[in-house]
């Protein structure tokens, strides 16, 4: 099972259902495979400052405080305590690529069905939730709350129609730095996206982790890495509208998609990876309840 079938929040009751869906066909089943342990989910690093010490081996530099490390002249790192009352942000794309992968399983769709999961299991347990959503215009903010009615609104502006139906060039610039202006204190950052995008995003995602517990998922369909053999066929960006025609019967061809698809996602990880940020894939052909488990047991892994 990979989730629910495509189901909008923009019809009456169609979010309750889904959140009805997911609470007994999702959490239910994270409930037995995690045994109710989703510390390695949400807790890394802590989240409240304690204390300032010298640096150790093993110490994550992230935590290093340059400016007593400049007045000391030898590293110093902050401490932090888990604060289990927590706030988590949700910093999600809505741009038209997300709308690529299969009718009953777009991109757009693991994504609200991933954050409404996660916001259902941090919002029962008394923490609050928010949300950015970034759709090509000015990203919207839902500002925190606590309960089930918020997990609602978050599922509806996930699917609240807007720029995604436009053609408009995705820039997560906008989304990351949006997200810079609105935190005020240490918090959960889920960063969710495919990260087609415009350049320079990856300033704004460093900064961020510097200030932040950060996670980041790339949600991903495999026709974007591998084409089928399919003849002659038009192939269209949905972002600018671009078409072109190309001969998926040519092997060569799909050799070269398929290495450029490569070589996206090596660049992808190499910048993911120098801003000191976890990055996730989540694929459309993927169980969600799968894919949260997996993501629970790397980052427990990354822990010890």
């Amino acid at each position: 099972m990979s989730g629910p079938t495509t189901v909008s929040a923009r019809t009456p009751g169609a979010a309750e259902r889904l959140l009805h869906y997911l609470d007994w066909r999702v959490i239910r089943r994270l409930d037995g495979l995690l045994q109710g342990d989703y510390h390695t989910l949400f807790y890394g690093h802590g989240l409240d400052f304690a204390d300032i010490r010298e640096y150790e081996p093993r110490d994550d530099i992230r935590h290093i405080d340059w400016n007593v490390t400049a007045r000391m002249h030898s590293p110093y790192v902050r401490q932090y305590v888990e604060d289990r009352e927590i706030t988590a942000w949700f910093l999600v794309d809505t741009t038209p690529s997300m709308t690529f992968g299969p009718a009953e399983r777009p991109k757009l769709q693991v994504l609200r069905d991933y954050v409404a999961t996660l916001a259902r299991l941090l919002t029962r347990s008394g923490n609050r939730v928010g949300a950015i959503v970034y759709n090509g215009g000015a990203p919207r903010v839902i500002p925190p709350h606590g309960g089930r009615k918020q997990v609602l609104r978050l599922i509806h502006e996930i699917d609240r129609p807007g720029n995604a139906e436009k053609l408009v060039e995705s820039d997560l610039q906008k989304l990351l730095y949006s997200g810079l202006n609105s935190f005020r204190r240490r918090s959960l950052l889920f960063v969710i996206s495919d990260f087609i995008s415009v350049p320079g995003w990856e300033r704004p995602l460093s900064l961020l982790n510097q200030r932040h517990e950060m996670i980041a998922v790339r949600l991903w369909d495999p026709r974007e890495t591998e084409l089928p053999d399919a003849g002659m066929i038009y192939v269209e960006d949905v972002e600018t509208g671009e078409q072109l025609l190309v001969d998926t019967s040519n092997a060569a061809f799909r050799r070269r998609f398929q290495a450029a698809a490569e070589q996206r996602e090596a660049a992808l990880q190499a910048l993911v990876s120098r801003a000191g940020v976890d990055l996730f894939a989540i694929a459309t052909t993927e169980d969600i309840v799968s894919a949260i488990v997996r993501m629970a047991a790397l980052r427990k892994q990354k822990r010890m």
